[in-house]
């Protein structure tokens, strides 16, 4: 079974080198993919439906939608979409908009608080559904904006990891999109003419959130410097900790074990040598 297009193969390559190099599809699976009817998700969807038809070994998938219950989100459309190609899908309607609305101040933004409702959704459904692993679409871009976010606005050295476990141990989230550009991803989506379906949410979009301003900026600097995010998220695969300031990293009881007779504990400096001017006849005289 030949792949659809070069593209198609291209991304198909990408999830199954992310899925040996973190273990995020297995014998066995049945993956519960987030489909918010966007272009990431649908593109996940689509790719995973391919993958499932090539692998090795078998697994499955279920797609789940979340309506966040804002008017005019068309559910109907997605429900559609999976049923023609022959996905299984079940569409969760929920009031997480009115409890935003309830819980955030006129002007935050809703995005954050948003994504952690659905994911609370999200994993109670999994285990109604009997999921293995919940997969989400969150492709390079997000990976490297993240890290972004984080330096800049959050005052932390993080991204988002492939394969997480909750802190329950419950449930494992899956990003197999993590080495697909989000062009690649809408290219893709577009492709296989798939319904790309907006939120609904009135911040959805929104050019002055944080996150657009830095999709912009790495926007510029990949034009400037093509092969940049690969390279930003290659820094992600490749974390030297002792080049760091962060001290749980090296705590100061080991450093000291490390450090030399004299020296400094808590810089790490070494004593400097005593230097001692060279006497002369003159300075003795004097």
């Amino acid at each position: 079974m030949s792949y659809a297009t070069p593209l198609e193969a291209r991304i198909a390559r990408k999830v199954a080198k992310a899925s040996i190099d973190h273990r995020l599809i297995e014998a066995g699976d049945r993956i519960m993919v987030g489909l918010s009817g966007g272009k990431d998700s649908w593109a996940l969807l689509q790719i995973l439906d391919v993958i499932r038809q090539r692998a090795p070994f078998p697994f499955s998938f279920i797609a789940v939608n979340v309506d966040s219950g804002y008017k005019d989100f068309k559910h109907d459309v997605i429900r559609k979409a999976c049923e023609d190609r022959g996905w299984e899908i079940r569409i969760e309607h929920t009031e997480i908009g009115e409890v935003m609305d309830d819980l955030l101040e006129a002007n935050a933004t809703p995005c954050s608080l948003c994504a952690r409702l659905r994911r609370g959704v999200l994993y109670r459904i999994a285990d109604e559904e009997g999921a293995t692993k919940i997969a989400l679409g969150h492709h390079l871009d997000d990976f490297i904006e993240t890290l972004l976010l984080n330096l800049f606005f959050g005052g932390a050295l993080k991204a988002m990891p492939a394969r997480l476990v909750s802190d329950s141990e419950r449930h494992v989230v899956i990003r197999p999109l993590v080495y697909v550009s989000e062009q690649e991803a809408l290219d893709y989506a577009l492709a296989c003419e798939l319904p790309i379906v907006g939120c609904c949410c009135p911040a959805c979009g929104d050019l002055g959130l944080q996150r657009q301003r830095l999709k912009r900026l790495i926007g510029d600097l990949d034009r400037e410097h093509p092969g940049i995010k690969s390279s930003m998220l290659k820094a992600i695969q490749n974390v030297h900790p002792r080049h760091l300031l962060d001290r749980r990293l090296t705590p100061l009881s080991d450093l000291a074990r490390d450090l030399a007779p004299g020296a400094d504990a808590a810089t790490g400096a070494q004593p400097l040598p005593l230097v001692r001017r060279p006497t002369t006849n003159a300075s003795i005289a004097g």
